[in-house]
């Protein structure tokens, strides 16, 4: 009898043990490989193990629920979190490499923080590494950086003046939507004189959300989303950074930045000088790259009550003068209306103060209190026209997360914002069509993970505009993990834009043609997203990417000016700007834009190659003439290789192909080919940078003139679509001083 008492008690014991056991499985947090030889172990004691070849670990018996483990791995940064309660399945913990280059990445866009990896919705990330490669090859703005994305593109807008608008996907500018810390505050008659004067140095990373994100931040994001995230200090820490950079097509930069913080007060400053002087590049009397004086300084002071809250307040100054034209008007001075010569010169001054704070132990869970105002002067001269204006932008929001439960995150929310645009006093044209707009809005956002492999984004939005009424804006993100390499995300929402008389590719001698806006609806858009993301380690230092994705925005009621004036007209073509009257209207068809991206990646030891293929296909059903978006490259191409040469060395060459384009006319443009080519020497705190862009001086100036007279004369001339660069080859030369960084 004993005997069979003590052979159920040994087949009882296994279950047991089981029972009051922990299990866990750990795994790079980039890869998703398993980690073998980590260990999981309770500090100070002798409890613990390592993983096998799964990367599994039991710990038996199990620590009681509660008590503190630490969980580590070669390579890794480790992680310390309380004991669950013993028994159940396994519990997969991740764990992020401890090299900077392949740090994890959080994104603040989305308002929950995440890292990129865990997004349902995809998001690229340009990190503070790119800052500062950017800051070595054109540290006046981000204008390029931007154009280099997938899927995005730079298009110039003006010859004379160097105005360009960001395009996604196809879209024009309008479409996009651009923050700077979370505060959308450009756009509208500011143009794109935001990424303008935007300088990488002062950045920590650039956030690009795809297709509809309205759900988010209201109106205007209907093809995508981009968040400028500004530096912060660190604990202890102190950052100084000096630029001085000198190109060929004479440009100047002096940019400086500092930072450093103790426990309770800590600042952030930029400051920032670009003098470019005027250049006609190709001969024909008038400039292709335009005399720029800009001035930008951006301070920042901080306040930390107590090690779970934050208080920033800051306020950032643009002081601009952008001047183009015929050269002589500009080196002899020209400022007469009706005068000979064309010129055109844009003053502008931007004043942001903005506040944000946040609070990690309200409830706990995070309370984010934020807003900023913005006021905005533009006062522009040409030989035939001028006027002043001002535009002031506002914002403000208060949204709350909490967590309900282990795998479920609420953020929910309410913002005000709005805009004013007014003629300025004494303006000798007065803009006919000045407006004041107001957005109340409210919206939530639920993030649910019942797996590890799973993860669901549900938001709803509902924003009530003065004038145009009441917006309801659901969206859906999904992100799966089909294997331990594969990924699947699919993303899609409403979205909607305001009537907007001013857009950046009008011409300045239209603005004031422009009418009051009439009887005119709203933009609404239905768009989808979605990629499949392989990824796979190779070794400890080569780490394979590839990504294929597609994309598909309908935009319904489009807003067109038949009149011509601008691209996308039936008349743009052959329209003289200033010539007579401009009329928004909706167009009794969409615009549908659908596509697909692909791209690999290939990082090992000191050597990353890129290449991606974009396809683009962009109609406007309401022209059956010409139904194709004008200037939406149908196929890109593009490749970039880079490679460290050492401890001092390193360089990378750049190659991109951007095919045909389609005019408003219905014509087509030929292909062309952009290469780059860069040098850089780092020695102790001291970096040189020799890059060279455009290589062989590629310019539609070389094919056709830009510029055409009107009747024999060049006194108010017609510019011809920008389809490819103008500006040529430029090199520049920089040198980059930093410390405790």
């Amino acid at each position: 009898m004993l005997h069979r008492f003590v052979f159920a008690l040994l087949l009882l014991l296994p279950a047991t043990l089981l029972a009051q056991s922990l299990r866990f499985t750990l795994r790079d947090s980039v890869s998703r490989q398993p980690l073998v030889g980590a260990s999981v172990g309770v500090p100070g004691t002798g409890i613990g193990g390592t993983t096998d070849a799964q990367g599994a670990v039991q710990l038996a018996p199990a620590p009681a629920a509660g008590t503190r483990l630490r969980v580590e791995a070669l390579g890794y940064k480790p992680r310390i979190l309380l004991a669950p309660a013993p028994g159940g399945a396994p519990i997969t913990l991740l764990l992020a490499p401890s090299a900077a280059e392949i740090d994890e990445v959080v994104v603040t866009a989305t308002r929950t923080n995440s890292r990129i990896e865990d997004q349902p919705e995809r998001v690229e990330v340009l990190g503070e590494e790119e800052m500062q490669e950017e800051n070595g090859i054109k540290p006046g703005n981000i204008a390029s950086l931007l154009g280099d994305i997938a899927g995005t593109q730079i298009q110039p807008t003006s010859p004379t003046t160097g105005n360009a608008d960001l395009r996604i996907q196809g879209l024009q500018g309008q479409y996009s939507q651009i923050l700077r810390d979370g505060l959308p505050l450009y756009g509208g008659f500011a143009g794109s004189f935001g990424i303008l004067s935007v300088p990488p140095l002062d950045l920590r990373q650039i956030e690009l959300l795809k297709g509809s994100n309205s759900t988010l931040f209201g109106g205007g994001a209907i093809a995508g989303l981009v968040n400028l995230v500004s530096k912060t200090p660190t604990l202890s820490k102190p950052q100084f950074t000096a630029t001085l950079n000198q190109t060929t097509l004479n440009e100047t930069n002096l940019n400086g930045f500092a930072a450093q913080r103790n426990q309770r007060f800590g600042y952030s400053v930029f400051a920032g000088l670009t003098r470019q002087q005027d250049v006609d590049v190709d001969g024909d009397g008038f400039v292709d790259v335009p005399r720029v004086r800009n001035l930008t300084v951006h301070p920042r002071l901080f306040y930390y009550p107590n090690a779970n809250s934050q208080l920033a307040v800051g306020y950032t100054g643009t002081f601009e003068s952008r001047r183009g034209g015929q050269q002589q008007a500009l080196r002899d001075d020209a400022e007469t209306l009706g005068g000979p010569a064309y010129f055109v010169n844009n003053t502008s001054q931007r004043h942001t103060l903005d506040a944000v704070y946040t609070n990690d132990s309200v409830g706990t869970g995070r309370l984010t209190l934020k807003g900023a105002v913005t006021n905005f002067g533009r006062d522009v001269q040409t030989n035939t026209v001028a006027f002043k204006a001002y535009q002031t932008t506002y914002y403000t929001e208060a949204n709350y997360l909490h967590e309900l439960g282990h795998n479920n995150t609420l953020v929910a929310g309410a913002n005000l914002n709005g805009e004013l645009l007014r003629t300025a006093d004494g303006s000798a044209t007065p803009l006919l069509s000045p407006y004041t707009y107001q957005t109340l809005g409210v919206f939530a956002q639920d993030n649910w993970t019942p797996s590890p492999r799973f993860n669901l984004q549900a938001g709803l939005r509902y924003d009530h505009h003065n004038q145009y009424g009441g917006f309801v804006l659901p969206r859906l993100a999904v992100l799966w993990h089909l294997t331990d390499q594969l990924t699947a995300r699919l993303n899609g929402g409403l979205g909607y834009r305001v009537p907007v008389p001013y857009v950046n590719a009008l011409d300045e001698r239209d603005y004031p043609q422009v009418q009051p806006l009439r009887g005119l609806t709203a933009e609404t858009s239905q768009g989808l997203n979605g990629d499949l993301n392989y990824e796979r380690r190779l070794g400890p230092k080569t780490v394979l990417n590839l990504n294929q994705s597609f994309f598909y925005t309908r935009l319904s009621t489009p807003l067109i000016l038949p009149d011509g004036g601008i691209v996308g007209g039936p008349g743009a073509a052959s329209y003289q700007p200033g010539s007579g009257p401009l009329t928004w209207q909706n167009a009794p068809a969409p615009v549908v834009t659908k596509g697909l991206e692909t791209y690999l990646r290939l990082r090992a030891n000191e050597t990353e190659l890129y290449l991606g293929y974009v396809f683009t296909y962009a109609r406007r059903l309401y022209d059956a003439a010409n139904p194709n978006v004008e200037l939406a490259a149908r196929h890109k191409l593009a490749a970039v290789l880079v490679q460290e040469f050492g401890e001092h060395f390193g360089g990378g060459i750049e190659a991109s192909y951007t095919g045909q384009q389609y005019l408003s006319d219905g014509t087509t443009t030929p292909g062309y080919p952009i290469v780059a080519a860069l040098l850089r020497y780092r020695t102790g705190p001291w970096t040189v940078v020799l890059n060279a862009e455009n290589v062989f001086d590629y310019r539609q100036t070389r094919r056709e003139r830009v510029v055409l007279p009107v009747g024999g004369s060049f006194r108010s001339p017609i510019f011809r679509e920008l389809w490819a660069p103008v500006e040529g080859r430029v090199v520049n030369l920089s040198l980059n001083w930093r410390f405790g960084q």
